[in-house]
């Protein structure tokens, strides 16, 4: 496992690291944009942002530079998970890397215990790291490394004034069924209280996502000419695909929200012959609305499979909490104190939400800055003074809970 605080990076990059009101050190904001080589060195490629005069301020855009700065692919996550806990050590936090491979820092001494849980991990895609007119460019800089680092931030921000013990979380395998890091987490004591670190917008609350099924078809049949009699592998998968849609969308007849509706995505299609057989496979997502059972839309798939072979590669169910929560009442004040005009959404994706929340059942929202339509995109973004403001709102909610 690489450990590389701020301050190493600093050093490696030459560029001196800022003191903060705390006076600990960290990776200026000025020192330029850090991005990830092949084997996951930061690299400095760029100048200063125009965000974050205040020195506290150019700190925390130094931190999310250089963890946007490494490349983290789900799977191979150890010199972004070293980075952080490294720069959580330098701000005071207690920190460990855990079993499964998660970055974890611990700070405060309050009874009541806080669950921030972000994810380090990112789907593949480089984009050249660097801030112009404000704005940090790169991959995770939205999914959701801006979340983890605004967590990291705000605490920090908050410590002398908690009355709760807080636990920052930067999980691996976010973005792979099954959520190994989350997994892990959801088998600590309950906490008091969690929030998710995902993009919501800094004014925003996200209430619930909706669950995921991942399904694999494969079709087999003798190998034949193209001009012969009867269909191809590739005609009878398309024919399956069709029904299978023809059949979601009667599902979905009466339901007027998307996050009611069972979501479907084609995500490959792969045909192959030897001579002797010729396959056809398709990997399909379902997106999956609260009540839904995997179980019962497996079962469903493999009727209209006839006699292909259907098979699951994962599961996890829709999550969804309320504006009940005691969580909301401090968010909404923070939200205001910041200019903003609160909202709440709930998210067509899928969350470590659904994976904690289930096994824990304690008050939760997701929270982060950043447009999520921008995820998973070449155009993936953050503006930091909207990464800023949402520090501000954390570092008031941490205070008041």
């Amino acid at each position: 496992m690489v450990s590389l605080s701020p301050s190493e990076l600093a050093t490696a990059t030459g560029h001196p690291p800022v003191s903060d009101d705390h006076g600990r050190g960290h990776a200026s904001g000025h020192a330029g944009v850090h991005q990830a080589s092949p084997h996951g060195e930061a690299l400095t490629t760029s100048d200063a942002p125009s965000s974050g005069d205040d020195p506290a301020d150019r700190a925390d855009i130094g931190l999310l530079e250089g963890l946007v700065g490494i490349e983290s692919l789900s799977g191979a996550e150890d010199a972004a998970v070293g980075y952080l806990v490294g720069a959580m050590a330098e701000r005071g936090f207690e920190t460990h890397i855990d079993p499964a491979g998660n970055a974890v820092g611990t700070i405060g001494s309050g009874k009541r215990r806080i669950v921030l849980l972000g994810h380090i991990d990112t789907v593949p895609g480089r984009i050249p790291v660097r801030i112009a007119d404000g704005v940090l460019h790169g991959r995770g800089s939205v999914d959701a490394k801006g979340s983890l680092a605004t967590f990291v931030a705000a605490t920090t921000r908050a410590a002398g004034r908690l009355n709760a013990t807080v636990t920052v979380v930067g999980a691996v395998g976010e973005e792979t069924m099954g959520s190994p890091g989350a997994s892990e987490v959801a088998t600590w004591p309950t906490p008091d209280a969690c929030v998710i670190g995902e993009p919501s917008a800094w004014d925003a609350l996200c209430l619930g996502y909706r669950g995921t099924l991942s399904l694999r078809y494969e079709l087999v049949r003798d190998g034949r000419h193209s001009a012969g009699p009867g269909h191809t592998v590739a005609e009878e998968a398309i024919r399956f695909w069709a029904r299978l849609e023809a059949e979601i969308d009667r599902r979905n007849a009466g339901s007027t929200r998307d996050f009611e509706r069972i979501g479907r995505s084609l995500r490959s299609f792969k045909t192959a012959g030897d001579g002797l057989a010729d396959t056809a496979s398709l990997a399909i997502g379902l997106r999956l609305p609260p009540d839904t059972g995997g179980d019962e839309l497996v079962a469903m798939a493999r009727d209209l499979a006839e006699d292909a072979t259907v098979t699951s590669d994962g599961h996890q169910h829709a999550y969804r909490t309320d504006k009940r929560s005691p969580l909301v009442p401090p968010y909404l004040r923070a939200i205001r104190a910041e200019g903003g005009t609160p909202r709440f959404t709930v998210k067509l994706g899928t969350s470590d939400m659904s994976v904690v929340g289930p096994a824990w059942g304690c008050p939760i929202v997701a929270y982060g800055p950043g447009d999520a339509s921008l995820d998973h995109t070449p155009e993936e973004r953050l503006p930091l003074d909207d990464y800023l403001r949402a520090i501000r709102v954390l570092e008031r909610v941490l205070v008041a809970l």
